[in-house]
């Protein structure tokens, strides 16, 4: 079936559809990870987007039972230049197309994915509308226009968990899970519960609204602020409960927790141009001098220069981007808390920055002891 893409500047893509037939808009992002499509596409953090792969070629391996980060599809739409419906891998349960039909997500293929990026690159990220239903572009238009901006928008409310819930209860009684952890889910990604799970941490997770008091009566021995989808300033009730939490105990934020964090002490946040989406991007830790490969996925980022707004309150840039030199740790040393702009637990991509769970760890016990960092 025929489909079209229409962008927000008037831009106009005509191709062929693949998975639910329908109509759906978005803001149009690309990522540039040339495998993981699976877990791209079950990402908390994409929900409200349309994800455009560079990788020209999705749909080779298909999709299996063990590789998503969600329990559903979460971007809004899917864009490929080339869609294999032949699938060859072991693990492979279905094709790409009829995961897609199962979750009610249009995709659109055969497209020049190329040109989509490069405008996308220049011009910034977009609003963007596929439809399988009509190639009226005045209809179309008048739908886009209609449909809400990034900016602004508390996406967090639509992925987070609707109660408190143990996510690896069987290890509660283990004498080597020392520590108990609650994530506040503001769209976390399972690999990251993996994550603390293979740190020997006891996990209890909660959703993104819950009152401060609730989260300090659970006696956590630390909180992790989880990545999550949306504009981060958008999110004001998260933004007033981790303002009562810090520094009554560690606090570790990743991603959306990590601007949400620095919104709480008083920092600002800003949109980034198209935003940083896969698995190959380069982060220089300062503290080492080393030179990360990481997984990122956002399209905020916090502003250097608001930081200084934080009065009588030391700051540590931990790490930077060397595409952007945008930052990508943050250490707050007199509250035990820090955070991380990329993804450390991947999925998909390199296990570079993995150690930063660890440091959870060290916080945990230096905080316990009452040692300064």
């Amino acid at each position: 079936m025929k489909a079209v893409l229409l962008l927000e500047n008037g831009t106009i893509f005509k191709g062929s559809s693949f998975g639910y037939r329908g109509e759906i808009a978005g803001e149009v992002v690309f990522n540039t990870s040339m495998t993981g499509y699976q877990e791209i596409l079950t990402d908390p953090s994409y929900y409200g987007q349309i994800v455009t792969m560079t990788y020209p070629q999705i749909g080779n391996y298909g999709v299996n039972d063990e590789d998503i980060e969600s329990l559903k599809v979460q971007v809004s739409g899917f864009i490929v230049r080339e869609y294999f419906d032949y699938y060859s891998n072991w693990r492979a349960k279905k094709s790409i197309r009829k995961y897609l039909e199962k979750n009610n997500v249009i995709g659109i293929s055969e497209i020049d994915t190329r040109m989509l990026t490069r405008i996308i690159r220049e011009k910034g990220a977009m609003k963007g509308i596929i439809s399988t239903e009509t190639d009226n572009i005045s209809q179309l238009k008048e739908k886009l226009d209609a449909h809400p901006d990034m900016v602004g928008s508390d996406l967090v409310k639509f992925v987070t968990c609707d109660k408190i819930f143990k996510y690896n209860e069987s290890k509660f009684s283990n004498k080597n899970y020392k520590y108990l952890i609650v994530v506040v889910d503001f769209g976390v990604k399972f690999n990251i519960l993996r994550c603390l799970d293979n740190a020997r941490f006891k996990i209890i997770v909660v959703p993104a609204n819950i009152l401060p008091e609730k989260i300090l009566n659970l006696n956590p021995d630390g909180i992790l602020l989880s990545n999550g989808p949306g504009d981060p300033a958008a999110v004001n009730y998260a933004i007033k409960n981790i303002s009562l939490l810090l520094g009554k105990k560690p606090i570790f934020g990743i991603c959306l927790g990590h601007q949400l964090m620095a919104l709480a002490l008083g920092a600002k946040t800003y949109k980034l141009k198209f935003g940083h989406h896969g698995g190959n991007h380069p982060v220089k830790n300062l503290a080492t001098g080393k030179v990360e490969i990481t997984t990122q996925n956002h399209g905020f980022a916090v502003d250097i220069k608001s930081l200084k707004s934080i009065s009588n309150l030391k700051y540590k840039i931990t790490h930077l981007n060397l595409n952007d030199n945008t930052i990508e740790g943050i250490e707050y040393p007199e509250i035990y808390a820090y955070s991380v702009q990329h993804h450390p637990e991947a999925g998909p991509g390199p296990y570079d920055s993995r150690y930063i769970f660890d440091v959870f760890n060290n916080y945990i016990e230096k905080f316990n002891e009452g040692i300064k960092i």
